[in-house]
């Protein structure tokens, strides 16, 4: 299953002409942002995981299970039958049913349905909006340490199916990028490596191969090595760095990989630069980001809009964070990675055949 998002307008943005249809926008969102808190609050007490593995619950089992106070989980399962996440029956007391769908899209960890973690991370934004009003009014920034564990884990744990499932498929759909990443002894860099669910996958779908994650958040780089460490069959291929990627150190790397980080890099010329001194004769960097559209228009469709959002929340207060800062933000179209690429003295960028792989486009960078 896929969660890529159609290329269409959206038909939930205000008609700007009718009082009435802003209005309703506004209510539909704060309805949303209401599903999306109390989403947290059930995955977080661990009631969605017991609904799916125990089966249904009146409020006073489910608080029995999970350890939790029988009247907020009773307001909680009602609200979630009220807004169609569970259906109930009306015995008295009341008991209530998660679906297999919303078992699957709300706790699975291995699917590439799996969205809990999408309100987790919307919540650890929230909780930094004085940070953020702040950082607004002076052009400061908000680092991503300040986001804490909800945020870092989110991120790591919404793009794992994806690496695991879907992204050796992907790489080997590209005979030139597949042929690389199997030269006998290559050794692969993944900058930005986050929780190091990329880095296992790579090491997983290559397996002559010797990955090195780098990242420069320290309590990330601990959960990397945790996740790295769980994964017994390829920990002994795998290093993970506390390392400043425009200090990349030159290893002679077959490929560099920058998953989903390229954005939130205050100085992006750099760390490309570093990565192409880093490559071996041939080698080339893959590049995955944001699949927003060329250039930007108004009203736009639904991977826009949701990559404002981040970028809003997080990615550009987080390269702003640090100075002085390019700035680049979420929407990172292809024209700007292109132009930062080559005044990183590559010459090439293509656009690889990778489609219908969530919200994300793969470029590779060579020459130079």
């Amino acid at each position: 299953m896929s969660t890529a998002i159609p290329e269409q307008p959206s038909t939930s943005v205000a008609d700007t002409n009718s009082v009435d249809a802003y209005a309703q926008r506004i209510v539909d969102a704060t309805l949303g942002a209401i599903d999306v808190f109390s989403i947290y609050l059930g995955d977080r007490l661990g009631w969605y995981r017991s609904l799916a593995s125990d089966g249904p619950a009146t409020a006073d089992e489910l608080a029995t299970r999970t350890g939790t106070h029988p009247r907020y989980a009773r307001e909680w399962l009602e609200q979630q039958a009220v807004t169609g996440l569970l259906s109930v029956d009306h015995d008295d007391p009341p008991c209530f049913t998660l679906s297999p769908a919303g078992a699957e899209v709300l706790t699975d960890e291995r699917s590439l349905a799996y969205l809990t973690p999408l309100p987790r991370i919307l919540t650890g934004g929230a909780m930094q909006m004085p940070a953020l009003l702040e950082a607004y009014r002076t052009g400061g920034g908000v680092g991503w340490a300040h986001y804490g564990s909800d945020a870092r884990e989110s991120q790591a744990d919404v793009n794992r199916p994806w690496f695991e499932l879907a992204l050796p498929g992907a790489l080997q759909s590209v005979p030139e990028v597949d042929d690389l990443l199997r030269t006998p002894g290559a050794v692969i860099a993944d900058i930005g490596c986050g929780g190091g669910w990329s880095t296992i996958a790579l090491a997983r779908a290559y397996p002559d191969s010797m990955l090195h994650g780098f990242d420069i958040d320290p309590a990330t780089v601990e959960l990397a090595r945790s996740n790295v460490e769980s994964e017994q069959d390829v920990a002994q291929r795998i290093t993970i760095a506390e390392v400043d990627a425009s200090g990349l150190p030159e290893v002679a790397f077959q490929a560099v990989f920058a998953f989903e980080c390229i954005h939130d890099m205050p100085q992006p010329v750099q760390v490309l630069a570093a990565a192409r001194r880093a490559l071996v004769p041939g080698g080339a960097v893959i590049v995955m980001d944001e699949a927003v559209g060329e250039e930007f228009t108004a009203p736009g469709n639904e991977v826009e809009r949701l990559m404002y959002g981040y970028s809003l929340m997080f990615c550009l207060p987080d390269g702003m964070s640090r100075q002085p800062s390019v700035g680049t933000g979420t929407v990172m179209r292809p024209a700007t990675l292109r132009k930062y690429a080559q005044e990183a003295g590559f010459t090439r960028m293509d656009v690889l055949p990778i489609e219908d792989f969530s919200f994300f486009r793969f470029y590779r960078l060579s020459g130079g």
